[in-house]
């Protein structure tokens, strides 16, 4: 079977640069599969002041794979779209799998997925990773429902994914199946629902000295761990603030705090930094509401407010993928005080590490952490609450093995097998 997994190859930064290598790799194993990855070389409008390249990283993820990655779709020039779906198309592949991230690549995704759509045999597959935008903008579900609106079937990792995906498109039919049972239906599109499959890539070094990294490091002996891309969806704000009330009560408690600055990438003297900030500065009034606009999201300026600079580390920078276990493996929960959630990366390399997760009762969280078994769940948007919660997975602390558990099934084989049978 030829598969092309479409999305940003391995040179990019991120969850889904990760998640798009990891499942071509699945894909891989199989003998029978010859797989490819096409992949942007510039994901997003030019005026975007960041840097989505991955210059840390050090490890080649595709060695010992027989992968073929062909960097060729560029956002700015619509001519690479026209040329890209050309090439997939030259390579007569059983079935394409877009990744479905943001809304605002929903034109070049739209027309690559059309000009495939019309050769008999190939089927278009969109993975979604959400289907209502976190940010929203007034064009969303405009770019939405051109990007992925001509796709044969759909992959979700979430209940609430689906029922968006019927809600975009009211008067179609879709039907759900997943990897136990099946079910039909004339003239319905098929909906997969699996889950956010745990990485392979980032393991636990059974050689690494927890308790000197933690003491280097400068860490207490309750550590509660905030990783990833710092988003104002995430919470991070929120987590410093229930931080602040535990450790009123808690003198043994650390905040470590992982991850880069979104919009914070770029030399903030250079010219073309400045210019871009300009110009997506005025696109973003136009188009994304007031509460959206993440330009002043400073969360990291609270520390200092709080007075938590001795109990709080922070690692504001990308992490490369070698280093990931490090903050893992000295940390005793995953900090995911999230505002909206779909299925996260950072939730699926909490499960690698064993990590109990505490996180809030929004979006998919609901249906993955399980209350007192693999993690606590806060109420959203209840800075007591949360840190309510921190003090509850100090006194009653969660048995790792029970997160072990909830994640054994969730492999990137059994996900990319369950692609290939179900749909």
């Amino acid at each position: 079977m030829r598969i092309v997994c479409f999305g940003p190859g391995p040179q990019f930064k991120g969850g889904i640069a990760n998640y798009n290598t990891s499942l071509a790799k699945a894909f891989d194993k199989s003998v029978d599969n010859e797989v490819f990855i096409v992949s942007w070389t510039q994901q997003y409008p030019a005026i975007i002041p960041r840097d989505f390249i991955d210059r840390k990283s050090r490890a080649d993820q595709l060695e010992g794979t027989r992968i073929k990655v062909h960097y060729l779709t560029n956002y700015n020039n619509p001519l690479s779209w026209f040329h890209t779906a050309r090439f997939i198309r030259s390579l007569k592949p059983d079935f394409v799998i877009f990744q479905w991230a943001i809304a605002v690549q929903g034109i070049p995704l739209g027309i690559i997925a059309r000009q495939l759509v019309k050769v008999p045999g190939i089927k278009v597959v969109f993975d979604l990773h959400f289907v209502i935008q976190k940010e929203g903008s007034t064009l969303d579900n405009a770019f939405t429902r051109f990007g992925i609106g001509k796709a044969t079937s759909y992959v979700v990792h979430a209940g609430q994914t689906a029922n968006q995906l019927q809600q975009l498109f009211p008067n179609r039919k879709y039907v759900v199946v997943n990897d136990e049972e099946q079910f039909s239906e004339a003239k319905a599109t098929k909906i997969l629902r699996l889950y956010h499959p745990v990485y392979d890539m980032f393991k636990p070094d059974p050689n690494f000295n927890t308790e000197e990294s933690r003491q280097l490091m400068g860490l207490k002996k309750h550590v509660f761990l905030f990783f990833g891309f710092i988003r104002k969806y995430k919470g991070l704000h929120n987590a410093i603030e229930a931080f602040a009330l535990l450790r009123k009560e808690r003198s043994d408690v650390s905040l470590l705090i992982v991850g880069e600055s979104f919009w914070q990438t770029l030399d903030p003297a250079s010219f073309s930094a400045r210019l871009k900030k300009l110009i997506f500065g005025l696109v973003k009034k136009l188009f994304l509401r007031k509460q959206d606009n993440e330009n002043n999201y400073r969360p990291l300026e609270l520390i200092e407010e709080l007075g938590l600079s001795k109990d709080v580390v922070v690692v504001n920078e990308f992490v490369p993928n070698e280093d990931v276990h490090r903050y893992f493996q000295v940390s005793d929960n995953l900090i995911l005080f999230y505002l909206t959630a779909t299925p996260s990366g950072v939730e699926s390399i909490g499960y690698n590490f064993q990590m109990p997760m505490l996180a809030t009762a929004v979006g998919h969280f609901p249906e993955t952490v399980k209350e007192g078994f693999n993690g606590y769940l806060a109420e959203p948007d209840n800075i007591q609450s949360m840190a309510e919660t921190m003090l509850k997975a100090i006194q009653n602390p969660i048995d790792r093995k029970n997160v072990a558990q909830t994640s054994e099934n969730m492999s990137w084989t059994n996900y990319a097998n369950a692609i290939i049978e179900w749909l």
